[in-house]
């Protein structure tokens, strides 16, 4: 197996040339997205270049503060992500997403450095922070589904859920089945992605160890461990979420302190 092909600055400036073709439909179609698509391209590439320099330097380090200073700041980042994407105000979900984060994070986390890789020394950026950064990374999409869906469902079946009041029943009893359809909807995405890996789609950590020179069957357990992980994370953290955004955001008496901010 070959060692990873290094690419020049030169050869990837040449190879960004290729953002001519949406440029082009984009003007030819009149999206108007041109600003958008400027911008997210910048951003994307000052934000990778600061974080690529910042990585050398944290596994040059390997330093379990500065390790855990990281990972908090990219849960920090994450659950203030989710809920702005959800547009949701985040004095009152901050605290259930954070929490539901934390909790599904953490435990996978020790459970991959202590048990499963065992790297030395087991806190090694080298590993620590990728993981967490794919864990983390892919269940923001399933968060944000879950609160929209949960607080749409609110606003679509405001009848079903005062009747259910009605009858008596709690606010977390009569709230339970737009949860139920919440966390459906989250998890679809991921089961259909599971179902189809190795057929129709190879993972990008699969690919990138592969194009990085690894064994191929070195590569599919290590994609094996990391999809496993992610769904466990995925349904921990919105489960989680979810319960606790119920409690926190539906008084005693059923009156829903959180709305969906209209676009």
């Amino acid at each position: 197996m070959q060692s990873t092909i290094d690419i020049s600055w030169v050869q990837l400036a040449l190879f960004m040339l290729i953002l001519v073709i949406p440029f082009f439909i984009n003007r030819y179609l009149k999206l108007a997205l041109g600003k958008e698509i400027i911008s997210a391209v910048l951003r994307m590439t000052v934000q990778l270049i600061l974080v690529g320099l910042y990585l050398q330097f944290l596994f040059e380090l390997n330093s379990l503060p500065l390790n855990l200073i990281w990972l908090s700041l990219m849960l920090l980042i994450g659950a203030s992500a989710i809920i702005g994407s959800a547009k949701l105000p985040k004095r009152r979900l901050y605290l259930p997403v954070i929490t539901g984060l934390v909790v599904g994070v953490t435990p996978l986390i020790a459970i991959l450095l202590l048990a499963l890789l065992q790297p030395a020394p087991l806190y090694s950026a080298q590993y620590m922070i990728p993981m967490a950064g794919m864990l983390l990374g892919n269940c923001l999409s399933g968060n944000i589904v879950a609160l929209q869906r949960l607080f749409s469902a609110f606003e679509e079946q405001k009848d079903q859920y005062e009747g259910a009041l009605a009858l008596g029943v709690s606010p977390y009893q009569a709230a339970f089945p737009f949860m139920q359809s919440a966390l459906k909807q989250s998890f679809a995405p991921i089961l259909a992605s599971m179902t189809t890996t190795g057929l129709v789609t190879l993972p990008g950590m699969m690919t990138g160890q592969i194009l990085g020179g690894s064994d191929p069957m070195v590569a599919i357990k290590y994609q094996l461990v990391i999809l496993v992980a992610i769904f466990v994370m995925l349904t921990v953290s919105v489960t989680l979420s979810l319960i606790l955004t119920i409690k926190s955001c539906i008084e005693p008496s059923g009156l829903i302190r959180v709305v969906l901010m209209k676009k």
